[in-house]
């Protein structure tokens, strides 16, 4: 490890080993899914059936749909021989905006799917967003929660829109409701060791096991997991030193419920780094 950052962060800052991490760990994730057998298996252990997929997205796609718009970086992008999309991401720290980060998700990947001037929107593909978590964003200890649009006064009535969002919790505890694969599924994620996967008596689960040790055994994944690890740590202790640099100004100017806002309110906070040209405002 570069000898600079250890003086920095002292051996409480040394990341998990890669040997260590579990499939929710999103580098992780990422590398292992750049395998397309791993992107058909995990596809069909969600679905219960075999989905043919015939074009494998690049992990880390990016979506963007003006230069001023936000981007997003979508972890798994793949396409089946009926065109359906299956966008599938990783999420192992809850965030209270995930919802609408779904839909925002989901209207980039509409966008990116239609070439300009195309005047039917019933050539839309289906869609399906997949959001792996190793927590309930819910609360109704579910393993599953499908969304699709259905009218509020005729809930028999559906849009048929083509839009589904599924979301996978690994703390799901309705065994009878999902098939044993999916919920052993969910258990390895969160528990990515031999003998999970053994326990799982799963052919597809067997096949991700062996991507995964892999994956994890490859000098060159190592050497790109500490670059990536060490690249998030600096970008982590220039925002910090950012951050610092506004509180005390705001301080300085007495600006005490401007600073607490901005504690909780980080699109506020953006706005007062502008306002004062801090960091890549500076300018």
């Amino acid at each position: 490890m570069n000898k600079k950052l250890n003086n920095r962060t002292g051996a409480s800052a040394v990341p998990v080993p890669l040997g260590k991490l579990n499939l929710s760990a999103r580098f992780l994730f990422d590398e292992v899914m750049e395998d397309p057998q791993t992107q058909q298996d995990v596809l069909s252990i969600i679905f219960d059936k075999e989905i043919p997929i015939i074009k494998y997205g690049a992990t880390e796609k990016e979506f963007r749909l003006t230069p001023m718009a936000r981007s997003i970086r979508m972890d798994l992008f793949s396409i089946d021989e009926d065109q359906v999309i299956y966008n599938t991401e990783m999420q192992d720290k809850k965030k209270n905006d995930l919802a609408k980060r779904s839909r925002y998700y989901q209207a980039l990947m509409d966008v990116s799917l239609l070439e300009p001037g195309v005047p039917d929107y019933s050539s839309l593909n289906r869609t399906y967003l997949i959001m792996i978590m190793t927590f309930d964003l819910f609360g109704y200890q579910k393993y599953r929660y499908t969304f699709t649009s259905t009218c509020k006064e005729i809930r028999d009535c559906e849009l048929e829109d083509g839009a589904v969002r599924i979301f996978l919790s690994t703390k799901g505890t309705n065994d009878s409701e999902v098939t044993k694969e999916l919920a052993d599924f969910l258990h390895y994620v969160e528990n990515t060791t031999d003998e999970e996967a053994a326990r799982a008596n799963s052919e597809r689960i067997r096949r991700i096991h062996e991507r995964v040790c892999k994956v994890r055994s490859s000098e060159k994944v190592g050497v790109k997991y500490m670059q990536a690890w060490e690249e998030k740590y600096y970008e982590r202790e220039e925002g910090r030193e950012e951050i610092n640099r506004l509180n005390a100004a705001l301080l300085a100017e007495g600006r005490t419920d401007d600073l607490l806002r901005s504690t909780t309110d980080r699109e506020y906070q953006e706005s007062l780094l502008k306002e004062y040209k801090i960091g890549k405002y500076r300018d």
